[in-house]
């Protein structure tokens, strides 16, 4: 079971998802403590591909508390690891297509390597999320409907 120790909330919100791949991160050891402790943004961050690799950028990952000089730069540029034949998949899409890379959330697998979840994603706009907002709010209200008929034995 993984162990999920930050999601990105606000994509979901701002893009369509399109497909979702699994990224291996290449940290430095700072990095990983930090992680365990849940001092890990990623609000704001995205990813490129750069020649053969993906590189994601904006995540702030926080100092170590107890780490010396050696401790990390925060928002330093991270590599994640993905197969050649998925990044081949991906520069597809995002060249011809104009996709976007999101992380969604990031987590420890269960031998404790720390892996993200990349989205491969379109950007909404305004009124896909009025209108997003407007189809959780008439669900929540069929839910509410239901749970009171029920409650009152359905009368």
């Amino acid at each position: 079971m993984p162990k999920v120790v930050a999601t990105n909330r606000k994509a979901r919100h701002d893009y369509h998802i399109a497909e979702t791949f699994v990224a291996g991160m290449v940290l430095q050891g700072t990095e990983v403590k930090s992680m365990r402790a849940g001092k890990i943004n990623l609000r704001d961050s995205f990813a490129r591909i750069e020649g053969n690799n993906v590189v994601l950028y904006n995540m702030h990952i926080a100092p170590y508390d107890h780490g010396n000089r050696w401790n990390h730069e925060p928002d330093r540029p991270r590599r994640l690891l993905l197969r050649r034949d998925e990044i081949r998949h991906l520069i597809g899409k995002v060249r011809e297509q104009g996709f976007t890379l999101v992380p969604l959330s990031a987590f420890f697998d269960s031998r404790g390597y720390a892996k993200l979840d990349l989205a491969l994603a379109k950007g909404k706009k305004q009124w896909d999320k009025r209108e997003d907002i407007a189809r959780r709010d008439a669900q929540r209200e069929i839910e509410r409907a239901v749970r009171t008929k029920a409650k009152r034995g359905g009368e």
